[in-house]
């Protein structure tokens, strides 16, 4: 783990559990694409379809007044849609 990998943990444990914690889409086993929320190793929703995960997780964050967090299937973050206010 690098010293940024570090930081960014610290980072997002500090809004786990929180209402200000994300919602990630990310690819998980057999290239399906889940949901995750900030600070949960499980996933919350699972589907086949990249944009199906976007929707759950835009749904969820916009009830939480929060963001959604989109990466592509190499890790990298590839867009962001925010529903603060």
């Amino acid at each position: 783990m690098t010293p940024a990998d570090n930081n960014r943990g610290n980072y997002f444990e500090k809004r786990a559990g929180t209402d200000d914690a994300r919602y990630h889409v990310v690819t998980g086993e057999d290239a399906r694409w889940e949901v995750k929320k900030e600070g949960e190793r499980e996933a919350i929703f699972e589907t086949n379809d990249k944009d199906e995960a976007i929707e759950e997780a835009s749904k969820r964050a916009e009830e939480a007044e929060t963001k959604v967090i989109v990466h592509g299937q190499d890790g990298q973050i590839e867009d962001q849609i925010e529903f603060d206010q």
